[in-house]
């Protein structure tokens, strides 16, 4: 028997896998345990703002339309992401200065995440 933990979309699973008798045999993978969701990592979480830009819904980072340092107005579109294959604008709530970007594209994000922040 071997031990592994895998994780998938960010749920972290312990998985064991029971070696077959003889060549050919498949394995046998016992159902998996589920652990608690690994917590992101922050890209720039030194100079992170007061003001946050969070996930209106679960979903795909889809773009990073805003850099740290870049100005921004009330409702402008900070990150796009994709969510049930439409693309959702996720807005400065306020006008600021972006300063951290905590998602890369790609990222599943889910609803309420902190994507970003301003000052």
């Amino acid at each position: 028997m071997k031990n592994y933990t895998i994780t998938v979309n960010g749920n972290v699973y312990d998985v064991t896998v029971e070696e077959g008798a003889g060549s050919g045999a498949a394995p046998v993978v016992s159902a998996p345990v589920v652990k608690a969701p690994a917590a992101p990592a922050k890209k720039a979480s030194a100079g992170a703002g007061s003001i946050k830009v969070e996930a209106g819904a679960a979903g795909k980072v889809l773009k990073i339309n805003a850099s740290v340092g870049q100005a921004v107005k009330k409702g402008d579109t900070v990150i796009t992401i994709e969510s049930m294959k439409m693309e959702i604008p996720m807005v400065a709530p306020a006008d600021g200065t972006v300063a951290s970007i905590d998602v890369a594209a790609g990222d599943a994000v889910e609803a309420g995440s902190v994507l970003a922040t301003l000052n």
